[in-house]
């Protein structure tokens, strides 16, 4: 996996993934997201494509998930996570309780890269989830 990130003028710079898609990265918010920003982001996608994709293999009818995330960082520099709650709203018809339950650990203790790299990090890591019929 290979991405590169070019100085775009003031503290803005354009990063581009190695399967060739684009993305601002701004200090001052103008044409992107803070790079912190970008840890979350790329956190709750990984851990929300583990928990969609554990539930439509558990034959579960997911129509929507929202993963909300919120974060504490160091007052010092560096100003390093120090915890993160995600917390999933997962929408569906007739989803169980207990698949959900499963996806979501399953998530975060076995398959979500990031969550995982930044535990071994030092950051706490909790998660939540609420269920709502489609």
């Amino acid at each position: 996996m290979k991405a590169s990130v070019k100085w775009d003028g003031d503290l803005r710079f354009k990063g581009t993934s190695g399967s060739g898609f684009d993305v601002m990265i701004d200090a001052d918010l103008q044409q992107g997201p803070r790079p912190m920003e970008l840890m979350l982001l790329g956190l709750g996608g990984c851990t929300s494509f583990d928990v969609v994709k554990i539930l439509q293999k558990s034959r579960q009818d997911v129509t929507d998930c929202v993963a909300e995330i919120e974060s504490e960082r160091a007052d010092a520099v560096p100003a390093v996570f120090t915890k993160i709650h995600v917390h999933f709203i997962v929408t569906g018809k007739g989803l169980k309780e207990s698949h959900v339950s499963r996806a979501v650990t399953l998530s975060a203790e076995q398959y979500c890269s990031a969550s995982l790299m930044l535990e071994k990090g030092g950051v706490e890591i909790t998660h939540s989830f609420e269920i709502r019929e489609a």
